[in-house]
């Protein structure tokens, strides 16, 4: 799928989703149609899921659902959270549903096994609190570290925004305009 003005956007090399944040309720909401698109599924097959999933209690319904009218239209659309989106991604049986499994398989292994995850857009929208965060982390490290841990977390923080500099040049997506030009010299020995 492309991202456009959609809520939904899937990123189909690696299973991954992203979807457009609600930040006022921490969650991510779409309407069964996008939850249909987003696995490749009939409508019926989402339908059945979603009703199980509320009826085995699995999400509580009243937190997860949203009606919401739509300008110009005569009837309000169901609106879903990331929770339900969730449940329904690992009871759908397709071949796009099995690829987000493997990535959602994936990144909470990681998460289990790193004690952290990292999303590097969800950084560079909000990068003061990733800073934040990078002082929370050194608050958390023993004082008598070896490694000099603050000092590489000193680092991090200090490097981040050239990180994502280099990362976009790589992607070939650093923005065309807006930008001013600042000659730097560099020397080694």
């Amino acid at each position: 799928m492309s991202k456009k003005n959609d809520i939904i956007v899937y990123q189909a090399k690696n299973g991954a989703i992203e979807l457009r944040e609600d930040l006022s309720a921490e969650t991510v909401w779409a309407s069964q149609a996008q939850i249909v698109k987003l696995f490749g599924v009939d409508q019926s097959v989402v339908s059945r899921h979603i009703r199980n999933i509320f009826q085995d209690k699995e999400v509580d319904e009243k937190s997860n659902m949203q009606k919401m009218h739509i300008p110009n239209s005569d009837r309000s659309v169901v609106f879903y959270s990331l929770d339900v989106i969730l449940s329904v991604g690992y009871r759908t049986n397709s071949t796009v549903a099995i690829s987000f499994r493997q990535w959602a398989t994936k990144t909470l292994r990681s998460h289990i096994d790193d004690g952290y995850t990292i999303n590097s857009s969800r950084i560079k929208k909000n990068y003061e609190q990733f800073l934040k965060a990078v002082d929370g982390i050194k608050k958390l490290l023993p004082a008598s570290s070896q490694v000099g841990a603050n000092d590489a977390l000193e680092l991090v923080k200090m490097f981040a925004g050239t990180w994502f500099s280099l990362n976009a040049y790589d992607r070939s997506a650093l923005p065309r305009s807006g930008l001013s030009k600042k000659q730097v010299e560099f020397t080694a020995e």
